[in-house]
């Protein structure tokens, strides 16, 4: 577990239900929030915080340099890091996971890769990444933007939204649909609770998906 999970500060109430039931409700509500393609370091990882936004850019001539914002990163924050999807060169490593990990950072997403993730994997820091890879940013990448709006895997992130990421992967859901989000997946996780209710008791799984709305659950609907 990260230092972050000893925080004294409340959980926010998504924290309570999965990626999937969330991306399940942004789908309800015809908001994108699905992260493609970005995947946790480890299985148990988790993180629930928000938003952090970097962007990186290629490296000018003389080059920039690759950011030394983790300064200003609060407790419980989530370091989001938009590096184009790149993943021939890295923009999170050892020295930033140690000092996350130590000031409590709520985690890392990066649509990009990290590198010495020994360190990430024994301290349970969670890093959500396109994967692994040693070489370095440096002289490769530079910062070009902090806090303003960012892209990872395909979704619109701004400084602020809440981010909630498992084994499954990473969603983020925007400020002003996090009331929404809350209500559709308190719904959602009824029903799915329902329908195993009634499976385990013997009731064909054809019944109980119909008996529940099971295939409405996640579907769009005008005005929703």
């Amino acid at each position: 577990m990260s230092a972050a999970d000893s925080s004294t500060a409340p959980a926010h109430p998504l924290a309570a239900y999965s990626a999937a039931t969330v991306s399940d409700a942004l789908d309800r509500l015809g908001r994108p929030g699905s992260m493609l393609g970005i995947a946790p370091l480890f299985d148990g990882a988790r993180l629930c915080g928000r938003a952090f936004p970097v962007r990186y850019v290629t490296a000018g001539s003389p080059p920039g340099t690759v950011g030394d914002y983790l300064d200003d990163v609060a407790p419980g924050e989530v370091v989001v890091l938009d590096n184009a999807g790149r993943t021939d060169c890295t923009v999170w490593g050892d020295i930033l996971t140690a000092m996350a990990h130590h000031r409590g950072v709520g985690g890392t997403v990066i649509d990009g890769v990290c590198r010495d993730v020994s360190r990430a994997l024994g301290a349970g820091y969670p890093i959500y990444s396109r994967g692994r890879f040693m070489r370095t940013g440096k002289d490769r990448v530079e910062v070009s933007d902090v806090g303003r709006p960012v892209s990872v895997g395909g979704v619109h992130v701004a400084a602020g939204d809440l981010l909630l990421g498992d084994a499954d992967g990473v969603v983020a859901v925007p400020r002003d649909a996090e009331e929404q989000v809350l209500e559709v997946c308190a719904g959602i996780a009824a029903r799915e609770e329902a329908i195993v209710a009634d499976v385990l008791s013997g009731t064909s799984l054809a019944e109980a998906r119909g008996r529940h709305g099971y295939h409405l659950l996640q579907r769009h609907e005008a005005g929703a």
